[in-house]
């Protein structure tokens, strides 16, 4: 929910019950499905010191989407972001790089709070 209110594109059509199950569908997915994704991907992950851990994230993501009704992806906009050190332009996409930019997004937000938690 707090991605959907920094980037667009994400749509909770029954507003907090969706958000609800979408949380408790997401996290089962990520508890469930995550680690077998990891494992599977292990070889990968080891080559590139973990880049591709997110793969997990997006499979979990495309899951509840398929599972959870007035969930929806259907795009990634982010409007760009412009400070006095770094300019960071408009972006948009859909479809599956929309998931995938979602779950690389949940992946980085994920690993800080992981991060900060220990």
């Amino acid at each position: 929910y707090l991605i959907s209110l920094v980037i667009s594109g994400l749509v909770f059509e029954n507003g907090i019950n969706t958000i609800v199950l979408t949380g408790i569908a997401l996290t089962v997915a990520s508890l469930i499905i995550k680690p077998v994704i990891n494992i599977l991907l292990l070889p990968l992950n080891l080559i590139t010191f973990g880049l591709f851990r997110w793969v997990g994230y997006a499979v979990a993501l495309y899951i509840v989407t398929l599972v959870v009704p007035g969930f929806k992806i259907v795009n990634f906009a982010f409007n760009g972001m412009t400070s006095y050190w770094i300019s960071i332009p408009a972006i948009t996409f859909s479809g599956i790089i929309a998931i995938v930019a979602f779950s690389f997004i949940i992946s980085i937000i994920s690993s800080i709070l992981d991060w900060l938690l220990k």
